[in-house]
């Protein structure tokens, strides 16, 4: 029962492609393409964490298109992190979960592994090596030592796990202000 994490889908999202500048030819193909990829890589057994920004645009408010797209999804169990796209029909969805923050349990992660849409300077752990994950800023950060960007512009477009997380996050730099939000004690 693995753990998968991804971020800042924007199923339906017609503006997301310029602005993101996604590869994509139309939203219909990067809706595709976003199912494709999850399904390479979630089996039925497992979790999937979607930390924000599932759908956006006129299709979200449309209830039956949200549950067409939600029932596509792969995963045993399918828990959303509210991120700000993600509108009173988006939480209403059948998800296993649904919360702005979660602090979880990987068993591929030797600390808990803490969840929000937003990055974050601190959280619970992260003194003692537990991983942020996040999304929001898309392309714009990658993170930091401590901190990974999951979100599907920096994976091409697919699920990641704690494992490909950490792995990154030894190659980052640690964040610039860490020393003023973590003193040493």
């Amino acid at each position: 029962m693995p753990h998968w994490y991804t971020a800042d889908l924007h199923f339906g999202h017609d503006r997301i492609i310029p602005n993101a500048t996604r590869p994509f030819r139309d939203t219909s193909h990067m809706d595709a393409v976003l199912i494709e990829r999850l399904w390479e890589k979630v089996g039925p057994e497992d979790d999937l964490w979607v930390l924000g920004d599932f759908a956006f645009g006129p299709k979200a408010k449309d209830e039956d298109w949200l549950w067409a797209v939600f029932s596509q999804l792969p995963a045993a169990r399918r828990h959303l992190i509210v991120g700000n796209h993600d509108g009173p029909l988006t939480q209403a969805l059948p998800w296993d979960s649904v919360s702005l923050i979660a602090e979880i349990e990987d068993k591929d992660a030797a600390q808990p592994v803490t969840l929000c849409h937003y990055p974050m300077m601190t959280w619970s752990h992260a003194r003692k090596g537990a991983l942020h994950l996040f999304g929001h800023v898309h392309g714009n950060w990658r993170g930091s030592a401590n901190s990974v960007n999951a979100g599907v512009d920096l994976w091409d477009f697919y699920p990641i796990t704690i494992r490909e997380a950490a792995q990154r996050a030894k190659m980052m730099p640690p964040h610039k202000h860490w020393k003023d939000v973590e003193p040493r004690a």
